[in-house]
């Protein structure tokens, strides 16, 4: 079998919640909690959740932006946290981010050529080289480098801006692509020009994505895999396919059935699921979904339940189907 690129083990992160004038440490807010997966050569994996449940801070655990409390990332083989920053810095070759926002994270201060030339320059590609690579590379993701190579961010629209964010992750031809919420800012037109450019920019360069966002037509439509976040953890991972016609995990079965549709016989009668999402300060004991979930029994406040495989490649964390994982599937 193919060698995972990504492996990620048990991966937690803390960030401490500090007060009085000492500014001593008074709680930790949970954000990352334990969470691990495997993503492929070729693969994208979805990651889907509500705002708050750790996805954003998962992406930037992932390329070391933020260092992790505990657990392994692997790239390719080899330990991420273990790096030198020498080492470090050639691995951010191979490993970029797209961000949420494509205007606060574009430098309001350098032409969009620039921008996207800069990441060459700090690499140490001569500056004649790394403007040639950067006009190519703007025409390739639909921008003309002639109309739009000397513009600043500001004199661009959001689906512009966010198309010089996909240049410069890509000028540095990475293997692997983390994009956060790539298209959450963008109108839906705009939103399909942008997918079906992430799409066939993939198959030109063989690349994997871990693609990150909490609207789940997005997320069937680019996703191999998809990934379930609930308040730091992980609740279930399976399948596009899987998830669409079968979800498991109560959560799951709530975020599809809070899906807008168009047809009058599959209007809502009653919210799936009712309420906010616990404290991540101090969240529930064990399932932390149990709070909102219409099946909690006593058992769920006492131990976090293990993921149970309920069909092949199909894994969820509730007690539902600890039993006869079998017949459920």
């Amino acid at each position: 079998m193919t060698r995972p690129l990504l492996e990620v083990q048990g991966l937690r992160k803390h960030f401490p919640l500090r007060g009085g004038v000492l500014q001593r440490t008074l709680a930790w807010v949970r954000a990352v909690d334990g969470v691990g997966f495997d993503v492929a050569p070729g693969e994208t994996l979805g990651i889907v959740g509500e705002s708050g449940c750790g996805k954003s801070t998962l992406a930037r655990l992932l390329l070391r932006l933020i260092e992790p409390d505990a657990g392994v990332v692997r790239f390719d083989g080899e330990d991420v946290r273990a790096a030198s920053p020498t080492r470090m810095k050639r691995l951010r070759r191979d490993m970029q981010l797209v961000f949420q926002d494509p205007y606060a994270s574009l430098n309001p201060r350098l032409t969009i050529e620039d921008t996207v030339a800069f990441s060459l320059l700090v690499h140490g590609t001569p500056r004649a080289e790394a403007g040639e690579r950067a006009r190519a590379l703007l025409g390739r993701v639909g921008l003309d480098p002639r109309l739009h190579g000397r513009r600043y961010a500001h004199e661009l629209s959001g689906g512009q801006r966010q198309r010089v964010n996909i240049a410069r992750a890509l000028v540095l031809d990475p293997r692997l692509l983390v994009l956060d919420e790539p298209v959450s800012a963008l109108d839906k037109s705009v939103q399909a020009q942008v997918l079906n450019l992430l799409q066939d920019l993939k198959t030109e360069r063989a690349l994997t994505y871990v693609f990150i966002s909490h609207d789940l037509n997005v997320i069937e439509y680019v996703s191999d895999r998809v990934l379930v976040m609930y308040l730091g953890e992980v609740v279930e991972t399976g399948t596009a396919e899987a998830l669409a016609q079968s979800p498991k995990h109560p959560y799951t079965q709530a975020l599809f059935a809070s899906a807008p549709s168009m047809d009058p016989d599959h209007r809502m009668d009653r919210l799936p699921i009712a309420g906010d999402p616990p404290n991540a300060i101090d969240p529930p004991t064990g399932c932390r979904f149990r709070t909102r979930c219409p099946f909690a029994m006593p058992r769920c406040a006492e131990l976090t339940p293990p993921p149970v495989a309920v069909s092949a490649a199909h894994e969820v964390a509730c007690y539902l189907y600890e039993a006869e994982p079998a017949s459920l599937a």
